[in-house]
């Protein structure tokens, strides 16, 4: 027999955090604890459907005015239009002036990679792979991988974690962008740092911004976490809405795999257990769960005329002008076109319903104000929101209609379940006596934390 004309391809080397994954989902010791997983996950150590997403799924399975057909290139209007909307917030000076653009993809990954891909054909010249890409040190490693991958040559890092005081190194940070060539692009961490979890403070964002405004450099931020990381939307997109407010054009790349729990194929409707195949192993499930979408699964609800397809982000476009951002997206929907062409529908109805929905926006998101907590003006804004919605007969307040368990929205159960996880762990290592400081566990935020543990801790852990 011929040798295989793929004998020369050498093996990869397997993707680390998921190879961790595999790795503990093969451990059979009881005690085992994933600290890599970057998912949501519930005091059981289960993943958690969102109750407004499995709300909104069984509305869309029910509305018989729905079809599959190919979605624009650029994707749902709808979605596009509300995810920009939350990452630059409703009085934004950039969709006033009608100077705003934005593309469906295939999670936050792929709104990095239409991003990174137009561009390396068209920022700073055309087809110019030689313009400086700086990302932070550390950084989420497929940041490097996607800039390598659409043709940039030229990937530095930027200082950003001070190992010694285990906080930001803005000095350090500040002097790498003075030096940084004109026109190079930083890639920002909108909120919830991954790795590090450390954030600017919003006075060390503005000398940030200072200075990547007098030296032209040109911010790409990539928002994983907004509502996820503090429970606050407005808090979150801060950075980003403050850069868009000192007349930046810049790109924001949105991900809702984890303020969503969208983070790939699962159909969490309820379905009588009558009507799941035997073949799929789930015919005892009865009603109301969430079936795992296996390929026998996505077979079967294709057969059905349903769709499972739930990955989904948004790349915000901020231009200078109205003509300048629709030259953009006309460009970026040649790139899409050859990339994955028409995007799917599901997750982003899933995101457009709720966010257009003033009842389910409320049950995905009750603002502080509602519960007498936050500052004033996010109370107004959730007012604003809840005066949409239809006063009961009483005349009421139309938030006593939701249901006391929507009164905290999904993405601040989330939130604040992190938050204490965190408030929990720095307490009992300080109770325990553990030799060093713990505070930068709370002062840092999101899923992600630097301990400050050594690789010797590390290895007897």
């Amino acid at each position: 027999m011929a040798a295989s004309i793929f004998t020369a391809v050498p093996r990869a080397p397997p993707v680390a955090v998921f190879k961790l994954t595999a790795d503990f989902r093969e451990d059979g010791d009881a005690r085992k604890v994933n600290l890599g997983v970057g998912a949501y996950r519930t005091d059981e150590g289960q993943p958690w459907v969102l109750p407004v997403v499995k709300k909104v799924e069984q509305m869309i399975a029910n509305d018989n005015s729905l079809n599959h057909e190919y979605l624009p290139i650029l994707g749902l209007p709808e979605f596009r239009a509300n995810a920009s909307r939350i990452a630059l917030g409703d009085d934004s000076p950039a969709i006033k002036e009608n100077r705003i653009g934005s593309v469906q993809s295939l999670g936050g990954t792929g709104a990095l990679r239409i991003g990174a891909e137009f561009l390396r054909r068209w920022y700073n010249g055309n087809n110019n792979t030689a313009t400086p890409v700086y990302i932070s040190a550390p950084s989420w490693e497929n940041h490097n991988s996607v800039f390598v991958d659409a043709g940039f040559k030229d990937i530095r890092t930027y200082h950003y974690w001070d190992a010694a005081k285990r906080g930001l190194d803005l000095q350090g940070l500040l002097d790498d962008m003075e030096k940084a060539p004109e026109f190079s692009i930083f890639i920002l961490h909108a909120c919830a740092h991954n790795p590090t979890g450390t954030d600017p403070t919003p006075d060390q964002w503005k000398q940030i911004a200072a200075v990547m405004k007098r030296r032209f450099l040109f911010p790409f931020f990539d928002s994983a976490y907004q509502g996820f990381a503090s429970g606050s939307l407005d808090k979150d997109a801060w950075a980003v809405r403050y850069f868009v407010s000192e007349g930046f054009e810049l790109f924001c790349a949105q991900s809702f795999s984890k303020n969503f729990g969208l983070y790939s194929e699962c159909l969490a409707v309820s379905w009588p257990s009558s009507i799941i195949p035997r073949q799929m192993g789930l015919a005892c499930w009865g009603v109301g769960r969430a079936l795992p979408c296996h390929d026998v699964c996505d077979q079967w609800l294709t057969s059905l005329g349903l769709s499972t397809d739930e990955r989904v982000g948004n790349l915000t476009v901020v231009g200078k002008d109205a003509d300048n951002v629709q030259r953009v997206l006309s460009q970026m929907e040649k790139i899409v076109r050859t990339t994955w062409s028409n995007p799917p529908s599901q997750g982003a109805r899933i995101v457009a319903t709720t966010l257009s929905s003033p009842q389910l926006f409320a049950e995905w998101y009750v603002l502080p104000g509602l519960v007498g907590e936050g500052k004033p003006g996010e109370a107004v804004s959730l007012s604003a929101r809840l005066g949409q919605m239809a006063p009961n007969q009483t005349g009421a307040c139309p938030h006593a209609l939701l249901p006391a368990c929507c009164r905290k929205g999904n993405v601040k159960t989330m939130a604040d379940r992190v938050l204490l996880m965190r408030s929990e762990l720095r307490s009992r290592l300080e109770s325990l006596g553990t030799p060093g400081t713990w505070n930068h566990i709370t002062e840092q935020i999101g899923m992600f934390s630097f301990t400050g543990l050594n690789r010797k801790y590390k290895v007897a852990w």
